[in-house]
């Protein structure tokens, strides 16, 4: 008996869980063995397992087509290229993190996505710690409360992203940004309108910015109890928005955000915090 022959003789449950559920290499043969098959069911995992070819290739284009900047770049010469996004602009508490992330030529990962699009935290654990693992460097940079509220929100995401790039062990040929471009930045970038979602590098930035962040945000609700940070990470649902008000500001509430001041009392401000200020600020590294 051949082994493709013994590989049949197999039950389709067998068969099933070998190359659905587990997702094992098909044997050449074995599609069009099923389809021929007389047993129940067969024919149907033939199906299931063609249409899981279908679904890799189509991924698997996708993944080619989020690395086009990449690729552009690495023909130009240029061959550590970083990606950089921010996690936590609207939140009222917290830091805003951003991550910078130097990934292997060709790099594909099953999945990974602009880390909006990915609304299982576990699933975004998971790809971060892969990609940490793989990647040639990453770093994650931040900018604290009171920085935001000194700098305005949008400035503090840029002090943020600077301070990313400039951790990153390997320095970079090339840096593409997630819609912005990083004042005082030396090495050549390019800000990606929407470029979470069309740059694998700037894809993976944004996951590590996003994990890092929930974790910093679980840690401070056990430093801040009542206020459950770690379920809704300092945005401003309803929940936080009811405990704000009950409860007070807790230190880490940005204090240049509108429902933190009304709940201080304090006057209204622009969104634009003293422009002059925060120019000179991010160019001194603050």
């Amino acid at each position: 008996m051949s082994s493709l022959d013994q590989l049949l003789a197999k039950s389709i449950p067998e068969l099933k869980e070998r190359f659905v559920d587990r997702a094992r290499p098909v044997p050449k043969g074995v599609v069009e063995a099923l389809e021929c098959d007389a047993r129940q069911g067969a024919h149907h995992l033939a199906k299931q397992i063609r249409e899981r070819r279908r679904k890799n290739r189509a991924e698997g284009q996708r993944l080619h087509n989020l690395l086009r900047f990449e690729i552009e770049l690495w023909d130009q010469g240029f061959n550590l290229i970083a990606g950089v996004d921010e996690a936590g602009m609207a939140p009222l508490a917290g830091p805003v993190v951003a991550a910078a992330v130097i990934l292997p030529r060709n790099y594909k990962l099953q999945r990974l996505n602009d880390s909006k699009q990915i609304l299982d935290m576990a699933v975004r654990d998971e790809l971060a710690q892969q990609i940490k693992q793989d990647a040639v460097a990453w770093c994650a940079g931040r900018a604290e409360v009171e920085e935001i509220d000194t700098l305005n929100i949008y400035h503090a995401g840029l002090l943020a992203m600077r301070r990313a790039v400039e951790g990153l062990t390997s320095p970079p040929d090339f840096v593409l940004v997630d819609a912005r471009r990083i004042p005082h930045c030396s090495t050549p970038q390019r800000g990606i309108i929407k470029g979470d979602t069309l740059s694998a590098s700037i894809a993976a930035a944004s996951i590590i910015a996003k994990t890092t962040r929930d974790a910093l945000m679980a840690e401070f609700d056990s430093v801040h109890p009542g206020y459950n940070f770690a379920t809704h990470k300092g945005y401003p649902t309803p929940e936080h928005c009811r405990l704000l008000k009950e409860l007070g500001a807790a230190p880490i509430h940005r204090r240049s955000f509108a429902p933190v001041r009304e709940v201080l009392g304090l006057d209204p401000v622009q969104n634009e915090l003293f422009p002059e200020k925060a120019d000179a600020a991010v160019g001194a590294g603050r």
